[in-house]
């Protein structure tokens, strides 16, 4: 008797470049469960602006870490790391799905591929205002003081991550760089990676944000200013911000949609470049006409590597 040991599939690629839909048709091939890998699509009611699987698919195929959260709340990654891991062993204990992870939030993915050692300290609000009130300079200065590793990896101007350095400092009386490093899983990975040309991948952004329109990304985004107020943080992401705009009667309605096409394509080019630097995925073109049988052909490839005998 033959099984297959215990194995994760990761999907990547810039946004629009046809990761869900890839995702589907492997999970239509082999019993899979899909763990999503993007930092917006766990918040309820953000739905139309960050492109979720529609319902029927998720009905069809058992998808995590969408719709988790309430917009008000904030998932770290130290908690998307820990949930996901949990979903994958279940997954591997029972024997019965293929977990799939998808996304392009690369930060999501290395928390599971490169089992990222994650500070477990929640962003504090009040200390970070506190800390921002002092100046970037000052506080490099102290991180300095207190973590001069921290301050050979971080950029002078970086304010964000020095902030995040000082945070997990004075919260947990420990330096951030004492608490990061890398634990990758012991079970192996096949890493698939969408390429798509900039011309066809702004194509295909374009070709969705005027979708997204029609669905009615703008009523999404007034129902949710009139429930949390314009100030809510996640309504100052890409493709609802420029609705806000537009809603504030700062530009029109043309212009707010070209400027979620430019922007989204700004992120997808910083996609790009993130997921350039891992030397372990293998690149399909997402043009390809063939793509998912040449897809599922390296995933059977791969899964009988993996047939062990039980005997």
């Amino acid at each position: 008797m033959y099984y297959t040991k215990p194995h994760l599939i990761i999907i990547v690629g810039p946004t629009a470049s046809g990761k869900s839909g890839l995702s589907m048709a492997l999970a239509s091939q082999w019993p899979a469960v899909i763990l999503s890998a993007d930092s917006r699509q766990v918040y309820r009611e953000f739905d139309i602006g960050t492109a979720k699987p529609p319902l029927v698919d998720r009905r069809q195929v058992k998808h995590y870490f969408v719709d988790i959260c309430e917009p008000t709340e904030t998932l770290t990654v130290a908690n998307y790391q820990q949930q996901a891991r949990a979903v994958i062993a279940s997954m591997h204990q029972a024997q019965k799905k293929i977990p799939l992870l998808v996304g392009g939030t690369g930060l999501y993915v290395n928390a599971i591929a490169k089992g990222l050692k994650i500070p477990r300290v929640a962003p504090h609000l009040e200390l970070r205002s506190q800390l921002q009130s002092l100046g970037q300079l000052h506080c490099y200065q102290l991180l300095h003081q207190v973590d001069p590793e921290a301050t050979s990896r971080i950029h002078l101007n970086d304010q964000v991550r020095t902030l995040r350095a000082l945070e997990v400092f004075y919260i947990s009386g420990r330096t951030i760089s004492s608490q990061q490093g890398e634990n990758p899983p012991d079970y192996p990975i096949l890493y698939i990676g969408l390429a798509c040309q900039p011309e066809a991948l702004r194509l295909r952004i374009a070709t969705r944000t005027h979708q997204m329109i029609e669905m009615g990304l703008v009523g999404e985004v007034s129902s949710l200013i009139e429930k949390y107020g314009v100030d809510l943080p996640l309504l100052k992401t890409l493709g609802y911000a420029e609705i806000v705009r537009y809603l504030a009667r700062e530009c029109s309605l043309d212009s707010a949609t070209e400027a979620i096409i430019q922007h989204t394509c700004q992120f997808a080019k910083r996609q790009r470049t993130w997921f350039q630097k891992e030397k372990q995925i293998e690149w399909f073109p997402a043009e390809d006409p063939e793509l998912i049988e040449k897809v599922s052909k390296r995933v059977e490839e791969f899964r009988r590597e993996l047939c062990v005998d039980s005997a």
